[in-house]
């Protein structure tokens, strides 16, 4: 099962890709950004894709580790709270 999770993974990275690449090869007109005051300077739209994918990427890896362990930390608690509120009382 973890092969087939690992294919998975790959193919849709693999997609991914290949998307970026037709996207940037069809829009090679240069793009800014601009955010608030900032702006940037004059790059191709496919540059800024692939850019925005490799961090958003990079930022999952890296959160997702950190997810796990806020969600044991709380887990615990919270299945001893779950446990004390479904007690069936029996008089």
């Amino acid at each position: 099962m973890k092969t087939f999770a690992n294919l998975f993974i790959s193919l849709v990275v693999a997609i991914w890709i290949m998307a970026i690449a037709i996207i940037s090869v069809q829009n090679a007109t240069p793009v800014s950004l601009k955010f608030l005051t900032f702006q940037s300077i004059q790059i191709p739209v496919g540059l800024v894709l692939a850019f925005s994918t490799g961090m958003g990427l990079i930022a999952m890896a890296i959160l997702q580790p950190l997810w796990g362990v806020a969600g044991s930390l709380n887990g615990n608690s919270r299945l001893e709270e779950d446990a004390e509120f479904f007690v069936d009382d029996e008089d």
